[in-house]
């Protein structure tokens, strides 16, 4: 193992610098540049992302405020403006313009790869549509950070953005995605984290969860167990931190009473409670009782609301 100051440690500094500066000696092609930048640790751009931010003739952010501590840090002379939700409309069309003139544009979100839940799919659909070239330089992104250490599933995943901040609409929302036979992955305020994970255990059974923040961060940590539990323990604690949530697929064959119910709540607008329980009960392989008395429940509480 190398220590600072040894041969092997000047070894790498002379190659890593040896690299970017290959990396910056090469022309940036004019075009859209996608770049990611850290998730909370500088140390994580990768050499093609400094390449290209620094040979950009302007580096479109969500917030300039934001993006300058990373500019600043590594010297990028590049203007810094706004691409964010609230302006597409009035600053999609200046991009473009900066593109039809021949211009190096790049796309940053404020953390992350840029468009994974962030402003740019309606940027880069117009600049393809006009015939210009659109690129991307992978880096860092929280969404497959959180799912590498979450110990869950990575073969088959489902990323599903923010879900909803009211209750009903959230539990709606994953009862949507009950039946997916994949490791679903969330991003979350720290303001409703505990009550999105608490809903998660609700609409979809008690299944294993990961909870990361604060991932490459110095106060980065992951809470790991059943939704239940997970959730009690972050209402306690209530830490500060943006968010992800990872939840393990539902076991294989294993049919809770939350897609019963689901199932149940479109068969009864339709049919009576005796043959919504019957074709509910056959399309899930469940028996028919057990159905039956989910049905009579959600039609009690449907009366009492």
């Amino acid at each position: 193992m190398a220590t600072p100051g040894t041969k092997h440690d000047d070894a790498t500094l002379v190659r890593t610098t040896e690299a970017l500066r290959g990396a910056l000696a090469k022309p940036l092609a004019p075009g859209l540049h996608l770049v990611s930048t850290p998730i909370g640790n500088l140390g994580d751009i990768t050499l093609r992302a400094i390449a290209t931010l620094a040979a950009a003739d302007v580096i479109y952010c969500e917030d300039t405020r934001h993006s300058r501590t990373l500019s600043t840090h590594f010297g990028f002379a590049a203007p810094l403006k706004p691409y964010h939700e609230h302006n597409g409309d009035v600053a999609r069309p200046q991009v473009l313009a900066a593109l039809a003139a021949g211009q190096r544009v790049a796309l940053i979100s404020d953390a992350g790869t840029p468009l994974i839940s962030d402003p740019g799919y309606k940027l880069v659909r117009a600049a393809i549509a006009a015939g210009h070239l659109v690129t991307c330089v992978p880096g860092a992104s929280a969404a497959l950070a959180a799912l590498t250490v979450s110990g869950l599933p990575t073969d088959c995943f489902l990323f599903a953005g923010f879900l909803p901040p009211k209750s009903a609409a959230r539990v709606a929302r994953l009862r949507e995605l009950q039946m997916v036979p994949a490791t679903l992955v969330f991003y979350e305020a720290p303001s409703r984290v505990a009550a999105a994970v608490a809903d998660i255990a609700a609409a979809l059974g008690n299944r294993e969860v990961a909870v990361a923040r604060e991932l490459t961060k110095l106060h980065a940590a992951v809470v790991r167990g059943p939704a239940g539990i997970v959730a009690a323990r972050l209402d306690a604690e209530a830490p500060p931190g943006e968010f992800v949530i990872v939840v393990a697929p539902a076991a294989a064959g294993v049919v809770t009473d939350a897609m019963i119910e689901a199932r149940l709540e479109t068969a009864l607008t339709e049919a009576t409670v005796r043959d919504a329980a019957q074709v509910v009960a056959e399309a899930l392989g469940v028996a028919r009782g057990r159905v039956y008395e989910l049905a009579l429940e959600l039609k009690r509480r449907s009366r009492e609301a």
